[in-house]
């Protein structure tokens, strides 16, 4: 039998983090209970992009079946890759011999380390067209990254093309693990 084992990626939200603002809403003090109002743009943290994001369709995240987010993964080790370097298939070494049609693939690449500066969020490195298109051919069913998005979001024809060839491919995009 095969041991499962949930392990969860997400960045925890804070106030520090660039689009979150926590505040308090209520005291035990003054109200009988502690509660907080918690303003977030939708792309802080660790999120998922859905197809509506980049109108490759209709598709929004409560639309997701939920056994999509289950799969067997690939944790790919890129720790030796830079700032704004372009990850190609070259990249996956061995992996693009063994990898199985619809596993789900979570590119390591140590970018969660860089969380706050600006460099995290303009010089993350990101999917190249050759790598995106062989994500689709092998039907990866998720594909995972630790910067806050697969590509380069201060070059609007590169994020939209990038985030389309995917989405057109079906593949799930989590960003910011």
């Amino acid at each position: 039998s095969t041991t499962r084992r949930i392990i969860d990626l997400t960045l925890p939200i804070n106030p520090e983090m660039a689009g979150v603002q926590i505040t308090q809403a209520k005291t035990v003090l003054n109200d009988g209970w502690n509660a907080s109002y918690i303003n977030i743009y939708s792309h802080s943290g660790t999120h998922m992009d859905a197809p509506w994001h980049f109108e490759v369709n209709e598709q929004t995240i409560d639309q997701l079946p939920l056994d999509r987010l289950i799969s067997d993964a690939w944790i790919w080790d890129l720790h030796e890759v830079g700032p704004k370097e372009i990850l190609g298939v070259q990249h996956l070494k061995t992996l693009a011999s063994d990898f199985k049609k619809g596993d789900s693939l979570l590119l390591r690449t140590g970018w969660s380390k860089r969380l706050g500066p600006d460099v995290y969020r303009d010089a993350l490195p990101r999917i190249g067209e050759d790598l995106a298109h062989w994500m689709g051919k092998y039907k990866v069913n998720v594909l995972g990254v630790e910067p806050p998005s697969v590509a380069d979001v201060n070059n609007l024809e590169e994020v939209t093309k990038i985030h389309q060839i995917l989405m057109q491919h079906d593949i799930i995009i989590v960003e910011g693990l």
